[in-house]
């Protein structure tokens, strides 16, 4: 995957040609040749395509990496403060905190908005339990709580509810 130095990079060449094909626009038209306004719109979409690589070189693009977290899928996101991910039935309780973990951190951004009675992101596990054929029982196994205000020095909060652990299908291993 590209860092932002990569994109950073690629901000330089991009910015560079831009600039010659400025240059070509210009003297296109100083000559009136046929192409002088292809040229232009050339030189527009060069502009929009440095603006965006230079956005990239900014924003990182990691993702959290926490050992003993499994995958998950993003259900429900309400681009605000609450998140609910979908887990595997046959998940433990060391992986279930992990993943609530990573998703907390994969999923805050800047964007998000709280408000002045809820400042904090609730990230909400589910699985889904099928305990006669056709119907689905959705189980919530735990939520995180994260600040919306501070990315580094906020406590994350995990709460696993153990009582729902017991209706989960026992692996056969």
């Amino acid at each position: 995957m590209p860092t932002t130095a990569d994109f950073f990079q690629y901000t330089q060449w991009s910015g560079i040609a831009t600039l010659v094909f400025a240059a070509l626009a210009v003297l296109a038209f100083v000559l009136k040749w046929g192409i002088r306004f292809r040229l232009v719109g050339t030189t527009g979409f060069m502009v929009v395509l440095t603006a965006g690589l230079f956005a990239l070189s900014i924003v990182p693009l990691s993702r959290t990496v926490i050992p003993g977290a499994v995958r998950y899928s993003l259900v429900y996101d309400n681009a605000s403060t609450q998140a609910v991910i979908a887990v595997s039935p046959q998940i433990s309780t060391t992986q279930l905190e992990a993943t609530l973990r990573q998703a907390a951190s994969n999923l805050y951004s800047y964007g998000r908005s709280g408000t002045l009675q809820d400042d904090k992101l609730t990230v909400r596990a589910r699985t889904i339990l099928h305990p006669e054929p056709g119907i689905s029982v959705p189980v919530y196994l735990g939520e995180v709580k994260r600040s919306l205000v501070s990315r580094d020095n906020s406590p994350i909060k995990v709460e696993i509810y153990q009582d729902k652990f017991a209706q989960l299908p026992k692996s056969k291993a």
